[in-house]
């Protein structure tokens, strides 16, 4: 019986760990011994305490910070010098980097760089220049790359990111799949009714309902999607606009569009919010007008819930929808469109009901947990396999 396989997972921030609900009890029923590496938190402490793995905290800038990156380097080369892990396994573009240059420096047989997005489709100047750079690094000192969605593995290798070869997409794609038979259940047990989800965050029981949930940010389509609003409110006297997710200073909006959102009566800022299915549960519909995304997980979990969204047609939201089946696409930075298709499902209310019901019907065939479970336990066996083939190989004379 083999000896249980290390594996180290590293992180930027604490809170990407959601996406491991799930995942952590099927690699260790496999045999896998896991620890997780992120910058220091209390979400980082409580999903340790969770899960019973071990973690360890350390800080690592999301910015571009040459000083404070070479520290969490050399305090990364050191927890992998005591932990002596067999995989690596590194998220996000700052996570990637730092991690996969700490794994190569500390000769981590097994380094899995994992591309949830790319950054730079959303920079220009020196800027982009510089995240390209990062994510070329990355890429180059990985033994895989998995990427989260077939549109941005292919801008990866157009790009010459990394070769064709060198990445694959686990599955149908996605970060960990959805739980659509359990906690994104529109008729689960736990699920709370509409008149439940809307009476908790005061909305009217009959009133029309756009949701977003994320980050209230310009990258995420904000200004967009408030100018979309300006124009539904007037068309729908009635409806109401839910806006969940936290203001953040990075990237914000600007100061009249934020006050616009914050001083309508008609428009519901409940902040960051755990229990998403309710947010689902109160809405008709679902916008994401988002400028890049690797796979948007809001589109998959909406989808479950059997809600129709509105998304822009960038990487990764092209995954998550099938337009004119499940929801409606529409070109970034553009308002007026945004209204149009959103307006369609404010006024055909069985329009609603069929992109609803091809959407959760979607995410049973196609992301469930399980398969993405599956794949990539099946990646981290080839690259031990074949990492145990080569150390066995005799040296050449």
């Amino acid at each position: 019986m083999r000896r249980p396989v290390r594996l180290v997972h590293v992180l930027t921030v604490p809170t990407t760990l959601l996406f491991f609900r799930g995942q952590v009890g099927y690699m260790k029923a496999r045999g896998f011994d896991l620890t997780f590496v992120a910058s220091p938190g209390p979400e980082l402490d409580a999903f340790g305490e969770q899960e019973g793995v071990a973690t360890v905290a350390v800080e690592m800038p999301r910015r571009i910070s040459i000083g404070e990156d070479l520290v969490a380097v050399r305090r990364l080369v050191g927890e992998l010098r005591r932990v002596r892990p067999d995989v690596v396994h590194s998220h996000t573009p700052k996570g990637g980097l730092l991690g996969m240059i700490a794994a190569a420096v500390a000769g981590v047989p097994v380094r899995v760089y994992h591309m949830r997005g790319l950054a730079f489709l959303g920079a220009t100047g020196a800027r982009r220049a510089l995240l390209r750079a990062t994510e070329r690094v990355a890429c180059r000192l990985a033994h895989r790359v998995i990427c989260v969605s077939a549109s941005n593995k292919r801008v990866a290798v157009e790009e010459g990111l990394c070769p064709a070869a060198k990445i694959v997409v686990l599955s149908g794609g996605s970060s960990n799949g959805v739980d659509a038979e359990g906690r994104f259940n529109p008729d689960g047990p736990g699920t709370p009714t509409r008149t439940a989800a809307r009476a908790a965050l005061g909305l009217p029981e009959g009133a029309p309902v756009v949701g977003f949930v994320g980050r209230v940010v310009r990258d995420k389509g904000l200004i967009e999607l408030a100018g979309a609003w300006a124009t539904l409110r007037e068309l729908y006297p009635e409806a109401h606009l839910l806006v969940a997710g936290p203001f953040e200073r990075q990237d914000p909006l600007p100061p009249a569009v934020e006050r616009a959102l914050r001083d309508d009566p008609r428009v519901h800022a409940p902040g960051e919010v755990r229990d998403t299915p309710a947010l689902f549960a109160a809405m008709d519909v679902l916008a994401l007008p988002t400028y890049r995304e690797g796979f948007p997980n809001v589109l998959l979990e909406a989808a479950a819930m059997r809600l129709p969204v509105v998304a822009t047609a960038v990487p990764g939201c092209t995954d998550a929808v099938e337009d004119g089946v499940t929801g409606l696409l529409v070109p970034p930075y553009r308002a007026d469109a945004l209204a149009d298709a959103l307006d369609r499902y404010l006024a055909d209310p069985a329009l609603r009901r069929a992109h609803g019901d091809a959407a959760r019907a979607r995410v049973l065939a196609s992301f469930r947990r399980e398969g993405i479970w599956e794949a990539l336990h099946a990646e981290y066996e080839t690259l031990l396999g074949g990492w145990l083939q080569r150390s066995a190989s005799p040296e050449p004379a």
